[in-house]
């Protein structure tokens, strides 16, 4: 996990190997430069770990995250990253945060990464295991995220995470 404030301190740094939302909340907000040039597509992994990770905040009395495809397009450059070099990291986080705070008027930004798990359910809770992680998830402050995962050639699963604060 990695943090970045908006005077480009990053605060801390450890890395992890480590039921849909109800249909009247919307998730995907989209931002002016996404409007014109952003475009995702979930896979089905990645929309259970976004509602999974929203009830989870739901049941802890804290305010659900809006998806910014701009972020989802940052994670999944990282997670590219990561299975081209066979290995979990937060490398290269100062560039994804500085993209995001120019890109998408991030103030505070975060991610956790993680590999190796087969479900949604899996990483979240493994996210949730973690003290550092879960710090992310519960982090109150927080208004938006995005989700990059894929599978090496092995069939490995790689994730990548990132909440920021507009």
């Amino acid at each position: 996990m990695k943090r970045f404030s908006f005077s480009f301190v990053i605060v801390l740094s450890l890395l992890c190997s480590c039921s849909p939302a109800d249909d009247d909340i919307n998730l995907f907000e989209s931002s002016k430069i996404e409007e014109t040039s952003i475009n995702v597509e979930y896979s089905d992994i990645e929309t259970e770990i976004l509602n999974l990770v929203n009830k989870y905040r739901e049941t802890n009395n804290l305010s659900t995250l809006k998806v910014l495809n701009i972020i989802s397009k940052e994670a999944d450059t990282h997670t590219s990253y990561m299975i081209t070099k066979g290995e979990v990291s937060h490398a290269n986080f100062n560039l994804r945060a500085q993209n995001l705070i120019k890109n998408a008027g991030a103030k505070f930004i975060s991610e956790n990464v993680a590999y190796g798990y087969s479900s949604a359910q899996a990483v979240v809770n493994g996210w949730i295991n973690s003290l550092e992680h879960k710090k992310n998830i519960e982090n109150p402050d927080f208004t938006h995220f995005g989700i990059s995962t894929e599978s090496d050639d092995n069939g490995r699963n790689y994730f990548t995470h990132i909440f920021i604060k507009k």
